[in-house]
């Protein structure tokens, strides 16, 4: 699976429209490669109360509804093109699966890095 793939995975799935008063959806798209190739692909949902969800959190609740947790490749897109992941789904690709911290994540449209690069001091769950 490479990145293009994966990208136009995202281009199916985005696009903001409202789905509330106060909420919105597909602002940002994410697509992911898991383990064993297949692919899972999410939109965020912005609320006014500020508890919204990640297209990174939802494409890779996708993924562990169908019975997976390790991730390949993740990307993300806005209107502006390929966006990094924010903080709490840098954290949240981490502790999905030990070995996530080698998942390859896009960061622009011209730079892959390991989320071990994004989260150099990530929490270790694992620490007694």
């Amino acid at each position: 699976m490479t990145f293009s793939e994966l990208i136009a995975c995202t281009e199916k799935v985005f696009g903001s429209r409202k789905i509330a008063n106060n909420a919105w959806a597909g602002s940002v798209a994410a697509a992911l490669s898991s383990e064993n190739g297949n692919i899972y692909t999410g939109v965020c949902i912005d609320v006014c109360s500020g508890m919204g969800f990640c297209a990174e959190h939802a494409a890779i609740a996708a993924m562990i509804t169908a019975g997976e947790s390790k991730i390949e490749k993740i990307v993300a897109i806005s209107k502006d093109g390929v966006i990094p992941p924010c903080g709490r789904c840098r954290e949240f690709i981490s502790q999905i699966h030990e070995s996530n911290t080698n998942t390859e994540i896009m960061i622009s449209s011209d730079k892959v890095v390991k989320l071990d690069e994004l989260l150099p001091f990530r929490l270790d769950c694992n620490a007694e």
